[in-house]
């Protein structure tokens, strides 16, 4: 049985998970690698808690940089977080020739194209399953599983703590706010939760999903990214009653003139599965021209999930150890002599369908004036929901739903709407994707 000797990089949450994971699973992870993978050495900065976790027959130190170092380890498992000492660390390992698992989503979609470059010059693997949607295997899936494909689109739920936020939102009517501060209290979202809610995290996951779909570097930069920060109770209400959901989505989507590339509260007809995933579950819907639509769906966060992902690359390593670096399978799917500088679009020249809700004034001819200025735009209307005003009131809300049209068009016609005089403050936008 051949040995393979890891370092692991931090042992909180997700490292102490993969400790004992694998040590509680060895003999079925053996079963199926004809394996002897070790856990010998740790790097944290909390030496007692690394100890209280691994026992004393591990090695436990507060320098990471002396494990990537050490001859005697063939795999190092990054798990610290963040693009800093991170990267300088997973580009010495690689430096050190040892293969790399990491789960830093982070550090992979901002300078994953560096990292692959020196990965592939030097032979070694870089794993990255755990970097997207926890336990879900999407990254398999897109990289192996749907290899015979042209992808075409990929809209996921990719974090847990907004999709928490949301479907409280909806289920108890509540503001934001009071709902963060609940998803706090359960500790689903963090005390500084600004990487979740405005839709960073999602962001990073969905461009590293696009460049394996579509085989194109990493482009976090080119992100079009919104949070649910500014999403209210009522938008959620009136799109339930037209029969739709709001979920903050990645989406990334191969069209004529390039790559979309975007993270947005997106309503989504109630009637597609990935509309009624709930809580702090993942789920991720990939388009492709053969097999048509696939969902996959799971936990997208946590000790043992991620853990799950993290070890599940280790016995890929395993596996392909005796296999030449060229018939290996590629970081990005893509040979990377194959991968294009596909652009990725603007948020203004994306297509997509629109939520638009405006408060008014309740009287004769508004309606018309509004639809006047969408069809001068070439913004056609889909749908409509107008509601009486209240008693005493003189404004009430419109809310339309339109077809599909550019993005550049939408705010030109927004622009006009504003400046109505029956129209009071500002018009309400949520992107729609029918999913189909």
């Amino acid at each position: 049985m051949k040995r393979m000797n890891i370092g692991l990089l931090g042992i909180g949450t997700v490292g102490g998970g993969v400790f004992e994971l694998l040590k509680s699973n060895i003999k079925e992870i053996q079963r199926k690698t004809s394996a002897d993978m070790r856990i010998v050495a740790v790097a944290d900065k909390n030496i007692a808690r690394a100890k209280e976790i691994v026992g004393s027959s591990i090695e436990v130190t507060d320098d990471a940089f002396k494990l990537v170092a050490d001859k005697e380890i063939d795999v190092i498992v990054e798990l610290i977080g963040g693009t800093t000492i991170a990267k300088d660390l997973v580009v010495k390992a690689i430096e050190n020739k040892k293969h790399v698992v990491t789960a830093n989503k982070a550090l992979i979609a901002v300078h994953g194209n560096e990292i692959f470059k020196a990965a592939h010059a030097k032979g070694v693997m870089v794993a990255f399953e755990a970097a997207v949607a926890g336990g879900i295997p999407i990254i398999k899936a897109l990289r192996e599983g749907l290899t015979a494909n042209r992808i075409e689109w990929i809209a996921g739920i990719i974090n847990g703590t907004t999709n928490f936020i949301l479907s409280e939102m909806r289920d108890k009517g509540l503001d934001f706010e009071t709902v963060l501060k609940e998803a706090q209290r359960l500790g689903y979202a963090e005390a500084d939760p600004t990487f979740d809610i405005e839709g960073v995290d999602a962001a990073h996951k969905a461009t590293i999903m696009s460049a394996i779909a579509f085989g194109i570097p990493m482009q976090f930069e080119k992100a079009h990214v919104e949070g649910i920060t500014k999403l209210a109770a009522i938008d959620i209400r009136y799109a339930e009653q037209l029969g739709y959901r709001i979920k903050l989505l990645g989406i990334a989507k191969k069209t004529s003139g390039g790559v979309e590339l975007r993270v947005h509260p997106t309503l989504i007809p109630a009637k597609r599965l990935i509309a009624n995933v709930e809580g702090a579950m993942n789920a991720v819907q990939v388009f492709g021209d053969a097999v048509g639509t696939t969902l996959y769906y799971g936990k997208g966060a946590g000790s043992e999930p991620t853990a799950s992902a993290v070890i599940a690359d280790l016995v890929d390593i395993t596996r392909l150890l005796s296999a030449d670096a060229e018939h290996r399978v590629p970081y990005l799917a893509f040979q990377p002599d194959a991968v294009q500088n596909t652009p990725v679009l603007p948020i203004g020249e994306i297509t997509t369908s629109y939520y638009l809700r405006m408060r008014v004034a309740d009287q004769a001819g508004v309606l018309a004036d509004i639809t006047k200025i969408l069809a001068s735009h070439g913004v056609s209307i889909d749908a409509l929901l107008q509601k009486e005003a209240d008693e005493g009131e003189s404004q009430t809300d419109l809310v339309a739903l339109t077809h599909e049209t550019k993005e550049k068009n939408m705010l030109a016609a927004i622009k006009e709407i504003q400046d109505l005089k029956t129209v009071a403050g500002e018009v309400v936008k949520i992107r729609l994707e029918n999913l189909s």
